[in-house]
């Protein structure tokens, strides 16, 4: 049973050398560092310390913004520690510790607290979207097509004068344009 460090500055200016000693005062045996944006997904170190956790180790970090940025980035940080069987702790947040009972109730919390808030944020999304609808606002993609060319294309298909891919062409589009508009035409006329 390892126990593993991670530690981490923002900016060049800064330096790692006092995260590593109290990394290394609380029994780290191991310590990934690294100069890097917390707001980056690709930290190559914390990637590596991540890796090298087994069964029964234990990842520290001397505060929880050292190793995440947001707490959907701490929750699946948290998510591929458990998965490895191994445990967490920030040395400044007592609380942050799945080595203990009340560490690991404190942290379910929070995950249930960020999976209401996804929640809440959904609804909230799927309420705007359509009030949006009912002001008549076209919601996903713009049409390749103008209304003008959608009818004339029509026309020209129920006339029997040119096949999909004639129209595509003519339209600068992919045929596929062209049946989707066919299917919505027959939806609409129907």
């Amino acid at each position: 049973m390892a126990t593993i460090g991670y530690a981490r500055v923002s900016t060049d200016g800064q330096t790692v050398e006092a995260q590593k000693q109290a990394l290394r005062s609380a029994g780290a045996d191991r310590i990934f560092a690294e100069t890097a944006s917390g707001a980056k997904t690709d930290r190559k170190e914390l990637a590596r310390a991540l890796k090298a956790l087994g069964a029964g180790d234990t990842l520290i970090v001397t505060r929880l913004d050292r190793l995440a940025r947001s707490t959907r980035d701490l929750l699946n940080i948290l998510d591929t520690i458990a998965k490895a069987r191994a445990g967490f702790r920030s040395l400044s947040d007592q609380w942050a510790d799945t080595t203990t009972p009340h560490g690991r109730l404190m942290l379910t919390v929070l995950g249930g607290l960020a999976e209401f808030e996804r929640e809440l944020i959904r609804a909230r999304t799927g309420e705007g979207r359509l009030r949006a609808k009912a002001r008549g606002v076209h919601m996903g993609r713009p049409s390749k097509l103008t209304r003008h060319q959608r009818e004339e294309a029509l026309e020209a298909l129920s006339l029997g004068h040119v096949s999909q891919a004639d129209l595509a062409r003519r339209f600068n589009v992919d045929q596929a344009t062209i049946s989707r508009m066919v299917r919505r035409g027959a939806v609409l006329a129907g």
